[in-house]
């Protein structure tokens, strides 16, 4: 996988793993659900200003008038 894809800093695997504890904190038990949000790559489909909040759980743009969802909610 590129480094783009596996991210690092604040798009890192880790940081994506501390999205997936607090989502499972939050009640989320599905662990397919999970394991997507943990291995989607949500910091490419952002501004690359916004890249190190692309794992927090909020909707952010992605220009065109358009979000990328709050991973709650699309869990």
């Amino acid at each position: 996988m590129s480094a783009d894809l596996r991210g690092i800093g604040m798009t890192s695997q880790r940081t994506r793993d501390r999205l997936v504890q607090r989502l499972r904190e939050a009640g989320i038990r599905d662990e397919r659900v999970l394991d997507a949000i943990r291995n989607t790559p949500r910091h490419i489909f952002v501004d690359e200003a916004l890249a190190s909040r692309a794992y927090e759980d909020t909707a952010l743009p992605i220009g065109h008038g358009q979000t990328i969802s709050q991973p709650y909610i699309v869990a």
